[in-house]
Order: C-alpha cells, then structure tokens, then sequence
C-alpha cells in the first residue's frame, strides 16, 4: 500500500524533470548521502547551453567526450543570418506541392527549419557518411588540423613533442566526426514530434560512439532499437571476416508515446499465422501459476463442430465432470470442467456477456469455443495494424542492387540505400499523414520510397530533403552524365522517380503528389547593416537607404518571412495585383504581404478587409510617414486579429 507522504511537494524534482526534458544531456547520476543512486544536474553542460560562449569546466567525467564538443555545442546553438530562397525552375510543381528540397548544408538547414517545424517531423531517416578516416565536407566552423587536435587533445606539448605513444591520428577523426553529427542531432531532436522517431544508418566504424551520442542527445531510455541489416552484398573478399551488415540505430523523442510498429517484418512469409484475420489459442494451461479451478460452461456455449458428445473424463485436461452433448454448433447441456486457465477471469465475462465477444485488456475483439478435443480455446481477432518488427532485417534489398536500379535509369551514386528498406522504416510510424525528414538525402530514396508507399496505400507522407550541393569529381559517371553536384543528382531522382511511379499502378485515394519545391541556403536577404547598425558609418548612409540586398526577388523576401514568423513553407502561395501592386496570398488568411514601394493607405484598407493572420511589407515601402504611421491602426479598426509588421 503506498503512504502518504506527509510532507510538500519537492519542487526541485520538478524542476530537474523540466530540465530533463528540454536537455535530456545534462541529467547524469550521483550517489546521494545514502549511497543510492539519483538523478542530478551537470550544471557545467547546463550552463554551455545557456551560454553563447564556452564555458570551462572539470576535464573528467563518465561521458561521451572528445575534443571540440564544447565548440560543438555552442555551434548547434548560435545564430545564423541566413535564409531560403526558392528555385523554381528547379522544382516540380511548385505551387501545388506539399514537399519540399532544401538545397545546402544541413546544419543551416536544421537551424532554419527550427521555427516552422518545431516538433512536427513525426520521422527522420539519415544516412550520414560513414567515418572512413577522411576530412569531411561538412567541415563547420570547428574543424582542425591534425597537429591542432594533437595539442589540443594533450597528445602533444607546445614544442611538437608527442606525449602519446600512438602515432595514429585516428582520434582526430572520431572527434571531427562527433563534432560534426552532434549539433545535427541536437536540431533534429528538437524537429521530431512527441512521438516521433529518428532512424541512423551506421557500420561497426562509429557505431558506438554514435549510440552513446544518441543516449546524451534522446536519453538511453529512448533507445527504441539498433537494427542490424544484412546488406546482401558482394562478400567475395579476402577479409578474414565477411562483413555483412550496417546499423539502423532508431531513437524515440518519447519512447512511452510511440506506439508499435503497424508493420510486419518484410522477411515473414505471406502464409505466415500472423496474416490470419484471428488468433486462436488453447487457454488451458497448468502449473505452479495457474491452480486447478472448474468453470461451468452454459447451454448455448459456442463449440467449434457440429455435433457430437464429449464424454465425461479425467485423463486429460481440461476434466469433463459430465458429458458434453453438441448439437448445431452450440453445448445443449450445462457442462462442468476443471484445469489450470490462462484466461479464466476473461471466460468468466465472456460468459455474463451471454456468450458474445468481448474486449480483452488491449482492447481485442475476444470469444472463446470448445474445440473438437474438448479443449477451451481463445479466439481474438487481429487489430488491422498487426505489430512484428524484429530487429535482424533481412530481405529488403542491398545497396548493389539498388545501385543497379539507379544505374539503369542515369541516375549514378554510389552505394544508396535501397527503398524497400526505406519503406519498411516509413510503415514503421502509425498513421498514414506525417513529415518525413532526411537531412543527408544523398540520392533521395526516402522521398522515393515515401511517394512510393503513398501510392500503394493512399497515404500523405510528406517529405523534407536536405543535400548539400557536393561537387563530382569529373571522373565519376555522374559527372560525365551531366551531373555537376550530389545535388542535382537527387532532385533528378525524385523527378524519374515521381513520373514512373505516377504510369504504374496508384491508389485511388492517393492525392499524386510528386513534387517538390527547391530551396537554396543563402545568406539573408537583408544588408549587413540590418544585422550591426551599431556598425554603420557616415560614408554608409546613402549605400544603406535600402536595407535588402539588390539581387534579392519579392519572393525571396516572402520565403524568409515565412521562416521567421514560423510559417509552413509547403502553404499554396498566389500572387495578385491589388490597386498596381504585387500582393502576395499564403493559404488564403495564413498571411499576406506586399514588398512593393509607394503604399497607399487605400491598399492597407484593402488588405486589412482580407482579414489575415499576418501582414508584412516593407519598412520603406510607404507613400509616406503617415501611412507608416496609420498602418497599425487601420488593421485594429479593420482586422484586429492581424499581426503586422515590416522588414
């Protein structure tokens, strides 16, 4: 019986909780004065994150460290001044499409997406490049040079002397590599939804590190698997071990809210028990557990053949005390026998129920029946989502072949990930209507695969590609096939992709979106001096009348917009002309702006009638000061529920 506590509540429990739960990494463990375990603040890393420069600290600790993590940390928090500009000639189906194509590198993309998707990515799927000893494209602002990292990691003093036996320089790149997928990381988390979850694709190389990355990041309780694929490839090698498989590790934002996988395994055969529209077990069961006990079975219980009698006995179970005499289906007498049950109390409701179904504890439809060797059988029907992930994932393709497939259509990359291992992964989130995230796209087999599951079941999966715009080397096929970047290779991907799953077979409910809308990372369309006025000098002042870039188009201007106020960056966007002016029209109220200059107040009562959300024009864009001024006000009078505001 629990007691009562007899005192207030403790508020710092609370507060560790709430700590907890925004920075999951800074919660360790202590012995308290009892000697027993308890959770406890780090405040050294609570304070790297509330702060914009490093912060010193104790070198040693049972964690994850390397050096450059600090740095590491404060650059997944700092600031950028950049934005994302559309591309439209790029694009396919620019105005009508739900997906989108972010063109850059994707810790800017992280970092710019975290106003407008915050918690509303349901699943992410990477695929980062494996750590192979070689500097990274994604070199940040942290990357160092090996004799830096030797210094710095105390491996050498200031006089190039080496401290450390081990003359390999291998620890650099664990830490480049750390320090590269740590911020990364960290943005994503922030993305996923309560239930969502992350999928990373991994060798034996950084498996460990990237796990132990993943407990500080999502929390070790989180952990929801780390799949082990067998990639199926070509293992005819001289290696004294034939390695035939990658890692899948898979975190939960919130392990208790992701349900099971309304999927099963792609490896179970299609006659498999587990594609029966019923589950149908014996409940006798004896033992220790389950002592001997009679149930009385009434006329009208529901038997499973025609007719017949089974005859009173004792030499097996269940114990028949009378004869059971069945006639079209159903017991004609009441009947007592007795064994050990799994499920009595369960028989005993089905019972009271008169014998029709009832709802199990998981909320199954359940009936019992004699079977024809008078054993008590349960019969549950099978939820339409069943549940049966394993985690040795066999049978979904291999990077060859799926390298084959791609090759067959132009499209030349190495070593990406097949989509049926893509898809399996997507089916592996309940409901059909969700953003899927991958913010290493190389190839895009995640878009691929998430318009191809959306074909064969109708669903709306939408997806968010981020690829940094890599340059092929020229002795590459790509390259020599016209691809200049990695890049351009994906988004050619989705666009064969898209138009040969539209010829093949779709569902009817499907809406056929095969999209995308191109978006480049670039610096802010705003001039240097929006940023640092405090740095304006007086030869600057005619240079900086107009404080947006020159080379920047009214639709660049609407798409940082959207990201500042955090507004979706897939909404239907149309443009009209209002009284000679370019008006831009999101999702029909969601927001409206107008870039142009010479504003007339005849125009602002006219936009405040469309009643928006949000307005947003220009800072100099007014025929004048008193229309500057009259803005804020004709909106209250007109459409008080509008924000406005200017660049």
């Amino acid at each position: 019986m629990e007691k009562l506590k007899m005192h207030s509540k403790d508020l710092s429990q609370d507060n560790l909780a709430k700590i907890q739960a925004a920075f999951p990494n800074c919660v360790t463990e202590r012995k308290n004065a009892q000697g027993q375990i308890e959770l406890a603040i780090d405040f050294d890393l609570l304070r790297q994150e509330l702060s914009a420069n490093i912060v010193e600290g104790p070198q040693e600790r049972y964690r994850l460290d390397w050096p450059g993590k600090r740095e590491a940390m404060l650059t997944a928090n700092a600031p950028i001044a950049k934005t994302l500009r559309p591309a439209r000639e790029e694009s396919v189906n620019f105005d009508d499409t739900e997906n989108l194509f972010i063109e850059g590198d994707n810790l800017d993309a992280l970092k710019l997406l975290q106003e407008t998707y915050l918690g509303k990515v349901k699943m992410i799927y990477i695929d980062p490049p494996y750590n192979t000893g070689n500097d990274f494209v994604y070199e940040d602002d942290f990357a160092e040079t090996t004799e830096e990292f030797l210094q710095r990691s105390n491996q050498k003093d200031e006089q190039g002397n080496r401290l450390v036996s081990n003359p390999e320089s291998n620890g650099r790149f664990h830490s480049d590599w750390l320090s590269m997928m740590l911020p990364r990381l960290r943005l994503a988390r922030n993305l996923l939804t309560e239930d969502g979850v992350v999928f990373i694709s991994i060798d034996d190389g950084e498996y460990a590190t990237l796990k132990s990355l993943c407990d500080e990041t999502f929390g070790s309780e989180n952990h929801l698997a780390s799949f082990v694929w067998r990639t199926d490839g070509n293992f005819d090698n001289q290696a004294k071990v034939k390695n035939c498989h990658e890692y899948i590790v898979a975190f939960c934002k919130n392990i208790s809210l992701f349900p099971a996988p309304p999927v099963i395994d792609p490896s179970v055969s299609k006659d498999s028990k587990l594609f029966k529209d019923e589950i149908r077990n014996t409940i006798v069961k004896n033992g220790p557990a389950n002592p001997i006990s009679e149930i009385l079975l009434p006329a009208g219980f529901p038997v499973d053949f025609e007719s017949g009698v089974l005859e009173e006995r004792d030499n097996s179970w269940p114990h028949y005390l009378t004869d059971a005499v069945v006639e079209n289906g159903v017991l004609q007498n009441d009947t007592k026998i007795k064994s050990g049950w799994s499920s009595k109390d369960l028989v005993v409701k089905f019972i009271s129920n008169n014998c029709q179904p009832i709802l199990d504890g998981r909320g199954q439809e359940t009936r019992f029946l004699i079977s024809k060797t008078g054993a008590l059988e349960v019969v549950k029907k099978r939820s339409e989502s069943q549940s049966h992930v394993i985690s040795v994932l066999t049978n979904i393709g291999s990077t060859q072949s799926a390298g084959a497939i791609l090759r067959n259509d132009e499209i030349y990359f190495a070593y990406p990930k097949p989509v049926q291992l893509t898809k399996y992964l997507l089916s592996m989130n309940e409901g059909k209507d969700f953003i899927a995230l991958d913010f290493f796209a190389g190839s895009s087999t995640t878009a691929h695969a998430a318009m191809q599951l959306n074909a064969e079941d109708g669903g709306n999966r939408k997806f968010i590609m981020v690829q940094l715009p890599e340059e092929i080397e020229e002795k590459h096929a790509a390259y020599k096939a016209g691809y200049k970047t990695i890049a351009e290779i994906s988004k050619e991907r989705i666009r064969r992709a898209g138009a040969q799953i539209l010829e093949g077979e779709c569902h009817e409910d499907w809406n056929k979106d095969i999209g995308f809308r191109v978006l480049k990372v670039d610096t802010s369309n705003m001039q240097d001096v929006y940023y640092q006025p405090q740095q304006l000098k007086q030869n600057d002042l005619f240079a900086s009348v107009d404080n947006i870039k020159p080379d920047r188009s009214s639709e660049d201007l609407l798409f940082q917009v959207l990201l500042d106020w955090g507004v979706d960056l897939t909404l239907p966007i149309r443009r009209e002309s209002i009284q000679g002016k370019e008006v831009f029209i999101v999702d029909d109220n969601a927001l409206i702006a107008c870039f142009e200059q010479g504003i007339s107040e005849a125009l602002i009562h006219e936009l405040a009638e469309l009643k928006p959300l949000r307005a947003v024009f220009r800072d100099n864009g007014f025929a004048s000061d008193a229309v500057k001024v009259n803005v804020t006000q004709i909106f209250k009078q007109r459409s008080p529920i509008t924000e406005v505001k200017a660049i």
